[in-house]
């Protein structure tokens, strides 16, 4: 850092020189509470200026001259700077609150905000003169109101007098404009000064901790929305009653139990497949053997000479079915019926009414088991002892025998 640097804005580098520079402070939020020590720092800068302009002419001091100098004339300014950065540090900023703009996006607001004032000041001053000229011309000339050359003229100075007022302003503003270009950077940056007793370093700049926490924030706030979305999504997909961990807990114990029972006829039901495949693969050498036996027995009868002796058995077979229709005439059976494995259904028709017998056997016997006869009730005829009776000694034939006897007395 040059000398004119460290020398000349060493009060400079404390934003406090210059009248601009206090005002952006003050605007900022900052409080110049101690006026003496703020002349007291203008007056170094205006000795060390004159020690300068003194200097030329006869020797440049050295940095380290300087830097004492400096460092004495901050210890004389009473400026408890410790005490503002913890003041400033301690005070809590609600971050959620705060509005933080990028510098460039206010620079641009300012910008077009100053060039919309400046546009409506110039229409108001040509509106009033606008105003004033109308005015002076439609008023009576007793009434108006003449502009002499003295109005003029003061007017001029008035002018003049505001123009090197807002010439020294501007330079002012230009001045705390170059300063605080000048520190911007250092404070973005996170620049670390020497303290006032020149050893132990400052932290980084606040700067950069909000920007970091705003980022942060910012973060935080977006996780707060995403969680809070997730959270309504879940209580959506799983609304109300939810279970309690004791219902949970319950209904696991429930679900364990049930897989154990699904387990266990898993195993039953393997096993019994297991026996079936065994039965279907012994029933399946067994009809292949007995399809063996098929087409050897087949063979067999078709050596054997069987045609000889057809001339003697069709006779037989005419006569043995000329027998059954005798018999079925005899005793007026039509037809019979095989309505399950057990049951035989014997229609008869006596004197032309249907009687209907169903005979029920027990599995696999030849033992009667049930009796119901129809066809009879219209006649006014009850069987009923007699069904019992015969059924009762397993008397088929007897039974058949004593209800078409019943029922041909009946039609008598």
């Amino acid at each position: 850092m040059g000398k004119n640097k460290m020398g000349d804005s060493g009060s400079e580098y404390f934003g406090l020189a210059t009248p601009g520079a206090r005002k952006n402070l003050q605007c900022c939020g900052w409080r110049v509470e101690n006026s003496r020590s703020l002349s007291g720092i203008e007056g170094v800068k205006h000795k060390r200026a004159g020690s300068q302009s003194h200097a030329r002419h006869t020797t440049q001091p050295t940095t380290m001259s300087l830097s004492e100098t400096l460092q004495t004339a901050l210890q004389q300014a009473q400026l408890d700077l410790p005490g503002r950065v913890a003041q400033f540090n301690a005070v809590e900023v609600n971050l959620e609150k705060l509005d933080v703009k990028d510098p460039a996006v206010v620079l641009q607001d300012l910008n077009a905000q100053t060039a919309h004032l400046r546009k409506l000041k110039f229409q108001q001053l040509e509106q009033n003169a606008k105003a004033k000229y109308i005015r002076n011309i439609v008023t009576d000339i007793d009434d108006a109101a003449f502009v002499t050359e003295e109005d003029n003229k003061a007017l001029d100075a008035l002018a003049a007098k505001k123009k090197q007022d807002l010439s020294l302003a501007k330079k002012e503003l230009a001045e705390g404009r170059k300063e605080y270009c000048e520190l911007a950077p250092r404070v973005e940056a996170g620049w670390v000064h020497l303290s006032l007793d020149g050893a132990a370093p400052h932290p980084p700049s606040e700067h950069k901790r909000l920007k970091d926490a705003a980022m942060k924030a910012a973060d935080l706030t977006q996780k707060i929305i995403d969680a809070r979305l997730a959270l309504a999504r879940l209580r959506q997909a799983h609304p109300k009653p939810h279970l309690t961990i004791a219902g949970a807990e319950q209904r696991l114990t429930d679900q364990v139990e049930e897989m154990q029972v699904l387990e266990e006829e898993k195993s039953d039901a393997e096993r019994e497949v297991a026996g079936m495949k065994r039965t279907l693969k012994n029933t399946t050498q067994e009809v292949e053997k007995l399809r063996v036996d098929r087409a050897e027995t087949e063979k067999a009868v078709k050596a054997s000479r069987v045609d000889e002796d057809d001339a003697q058995l069709m006779p037989l077979y005419h006569s043995h079915l000329e027998s059954l229709k005798l018999q079925k005439s005899i005793v007026g059976l039509h037809d019979w019926e095989h309505g399950a494995e057990n049951e035989l259904q014997l229609n008869y028709i006596v004197e032309q009414q249907p009687i209907s017998i169903l005979l029920t056997y027990h599995p696999n016997t030849r033992q009667l088991a049930n009796v119901q006869v129809s066809g009879l009730e219209e006649r006014g005829v009850d069987v009923s002892e007699v069904v019992f009776k015969y059924t009762d000694s397993n008397d088929v034939q007897g039974l058949i025998a004593a209800v078409l006897s019943i029922a041909r007395a009946a039609t008598i």
